[in-house]
């Protein structure tokens, strides 16, 4: 992924709450193209190893969550935590985060982490393939900046992050308001 790419064009398999479908699990699936998500908004996507682990748990997820206001006041039109991780997880993890302002995008077989060139192997910790942590703006399905975390490989040692926090995304938000101003 780069300044200037367009987004490639993916169908995220989701799960939306539907009371019609009844029962005590009443969703049902929902296709959701890269468009859908995309197209016609600047939008803040960023993308981590998984959910429910703790760097994303603690500090990526949340500080997005937190920072929502602030962006929207900049120009940004959504929010979005990308992982490859399956609509359930992804489901549940957002309602343990109490999120109001983030939306999470299931990207369970990886498909679009591996055409943005994302994907790492992380079978190190026993995971198999992940994505690599990164935030990136995006309008209207172009890539403007990204942020990438240093050294990606697969069965990287650590798990940086510093790059890709919400406060790096801010920071480039404010530089490029200002100037717009």
């Amino acid at each position: 992924m780069k300044v200037g790419d367009k987004l490639p064009q993916v169908t995220f398999q989701t799960r939306v709450r539907d009371e019609s479908v009844g029962g005590p699990n009443p969703f049902r699936w929902e296709p959701v193209t890269t468009d859908d998500y995309f197209k016609g908004k600047r939008v803040v996507l960023f993308s981590l190893p998984g959910a429910f682990t703790p760097t994303c748990s603690t500090y990526q997820l949340p500080g997005f969550e937190k920072a929502a206001n602030e962006m929207a006041g900049l120009g940004v039109d959504a929010i979005y935590c990308l992982s490859v991780n399956d609509s359930f997880v992804m489901n549940q993890w957002a309602k343990a985060q109490g999120l109001d302002n983030v939306k999470v995008i299931p990207d369970g077989s990886g498909e679009f982490t591996q055409k943005v060139g994302m994907l790492v192997r992380k079978d190190n910790l026993g995971f198999g393939f992940r994505s690599w942590r990164y935030a990136a703006i995006i309008d209207d399905g172009v890539v403007e900046q990204v942020f990438e975390e240093p050294g990606r490989c697969d069965n990287h040692a650590e798990d940086p992050y510093g790059e890709s926090s919400p406060e790096s995304v801010l920071r480039y938000l404010r530089e490029t308001a200002s100037v717009m101003a």
